[in-house]
């Protein structure tokens, strides 16, 4: 099969995500990789609840969640070893813990193994992409493998997911904005631990500040900021390594180390994240400081709003113009989460006694005000992405319109609770509150999957019966908290989008044909003019210096 509908380059989690989607879309997908597999070394280690969502819509989450810390937090402490403040999260608003504990080489075999069940979904390791033609209504990718052969293959888009070194970002001469800091780090894995304290511990010692992060399987990771007039080389040394271990653990220090390794974090963002018919992802399109864990679950995000535009675009369920829509609705959120993973490095990388004396009486004022103790102890500071210009209608419930939708238990009719993704399939869906006499099924162009949604208070009766005869899937709201977002937002229905982002509201005292109407507004959108990023003359990219493995 030389022709293909997407072409994806870099087999990373962004890459892998993405064709998984792919796949579960039946799209003809090509995944590519220089390297001769997934990564082995352990990189990214951390995993919030979105991506954690994102593994669910996959049929992954049973194996990924096997081999997670599940719901971890940070314990901070001073330069005398004294604990000044907890941020341990425990508020599961879209189904998974805020951030749960991984291990990299794990989890991209978990993805490159759900592959398989994609026929649609071919993989070629030790490939490198050379050069790329986008005619314009399509793409030429020159591809060669180890014995430097080459081969073309066609495809209509092609997906960049090559890493913070992108060779294809850099042939398309699109730069980067932000800052790169001079401010470097050394990395230590280690393995076979006992400690058993699940939280990460920021050690905020202006003398030589440091984490020590948990991980599964008996996994730790130490990081250290290096200090001037250290070098590189020295600082990698196993001797000089261990002695910063025994620091902070005896125990530590003794462990087998895996990895170690100096690196200088980033905060940057591409200028444009489309050209033609090619779209970057992951790290080829933003750089992110390490202190919140946001790199990689960033990817995933990218990943996720991608494919599934890319899919029903292709299928024809949504018009080409939805392409447009990625860039405008992740690029402000991708670089929100790198300034607030900048501004928690002036937290965990105190450069001076004052300002680390400083850190330590703002936490402790804040523990005397309990709104602003949750605000930090919870998280409620991570933004939250909100798309105002992208595939959303907005006007009804505007609370609720571009945000991603909670996912509570819900109970079904064969008295099962069950996690409402679960109900809700790969593609658009319509969450209702059960309203006497609106049972009819939306007429559409859009094919979707509709919730029923009766109150916890009440119970499955005929009524109930003849809205499944509909096409509604019946469903108990539990706790209450569907019919509370609902109607505290003035809606009895919204629209959910395959990334579970809201796309519309129906009012509560919709007329009949409101719920067909805001469907056909969502298409609609999708249709809007000419996609922004077709280019008017063939462009001939040479991907020459591409690293692999970045």
């Amino acid at each position: 099969m030389s022709e293909f509908q997407v072409l994806i380059a870099g087999a990373g989690p962004t890459g892998l995500v993405a064709a998984n989607i792919l796949g579960m879309f039946g799209i003809r997908t090509l995944l590519v990789e220089a390297n001769a597999s997934t990564v082995s070394e352990p990189r990214a280690v951390s995993i919030d609840d979105e991506s954690l969502r994102s593994m669910q819509y996959l049929g992954l989450i049973d194996e990924v969640r096997s081999h997670i810390v599940p719901g971890y937090g940070s314990y901070y402490y001073s330069a005398s070893g004294g604990c000044f403040a907890k941020v341990v999260p425990d508020i599961m608003e879209f189904g998974h813990p805020r951030r749960s504990a991984f291990r990299q080489p794990i989890l991209e075999g978990q993805l490159r193994e759900g592959l398989k069940r994609f026929p649609s979904v071919q993989t070629r390791f030790r490939t490198r992409v050379h050069r790329i033609i986008d005619r314009g209504d399509s793409v030429s990718v020159e591809l060669r493998g180890e014995d430097g052969n080459a081969e073309m293959v066609d495809a209509r888009y092609v997906a960049a997911c090559d890493g913070a070194r992108s060779g294809i970002r850099e042939g398309l001469k699109i730069g980067m904005s932000g800052s790169t800091y001079d401010q470097r780090w050394l990395i230590v894995d280690l393995v076979g631990s006992t400690d058993r304290f699940r939280h990460t511990r920021v050690y905020c010692d202006p003398a030589r500040p440091a984490l020590a992060l948990p991980g599964p399987h008996g996994t730790r990771r130490y990081e250290f900021m290096m200090l001037p007039g250290e070098s590189a080389e020295a600082l990698v040394e196993e001797k000089r390594v261990r002695e910063l271990l025994a620091r902070h653990s005896a125990e530590d220090a003794g462990l087998e180390i895996v990895r170690r390794v100096v690196y200088r974090f980033h905060a940057r963002i591409a200028e444009r994240w489309r050209a033609g018919n090619i779209f970057l992802a992951g790290d080829a399109a933003h750089l992110t400081p390490p202190f919140a864990g946001q790199g990689m679950n960033s990817g995933v995000r990218d990943a996720h709003n991608l494919a599934w535009k890319l899919a029903l675009a292709l299928r024809g369920e949504l018009g080409e113009g939805v392409l447009d829509t990625y860039e405008s609705e992740r690029k402000a959120h991708a670089w929100s989460l790198i300034q607030m993973a900048v501004k928690m490095g002036r937290v965990m990388m105190p450069m001076s006694p004052w300002n680390a004396s400083f850190t330590q009486w703002g936490f402790r004022a804040l523990s005397l005000y309990p709104p602003a103790r949750d605000y930090v102890m919870q998280m409620k500071y991570k933004p939250k992405p909100r798309f105002d210009d992208g595939l959303v209608v907005h006007g009804v419930g505007a609370e609720l319109c571009g945000r991603m939708f909670i996912q509570p238990m819900v109970e079904t009719e064969a008295v099962r609770q069950v996690a409402l993704d679960d109900l809700l399939g790969n593609g658009f869906a319509l969450i209702e509150l059960d309203q006497p006499g609106v049972d009819a099924a939306p007429v559409s162009t859009l094919p979707l999957r509709r919730i029923r949604v009766i109150r916890r208070e009440e119970r499955f009766v005929a009524a109930n019966s003849a809205a499944s005869n509909s096409g509604a899937t019946c469903v108990r709201d539990v706790s209450g908290a569907i019919e509370r977002t609902l109607s505290g937002s003035g809606v009895r229905a919204v629209v959910l989008r395959p990334d579970r982002y809201v796309a519309a509201g129906v009012a509560i005292d919709a007329a009949p044909g409101e719920t067909d109407r805001v469907l056909q507004a969502v298409v609609a959108l999708s249709q809007r003019g000419a996609p922004t990023g077709v280019q008017s003359a063939p462009v001939d990219i040479r991907v020459e210096e591409w690293q692999p493995g970045s």
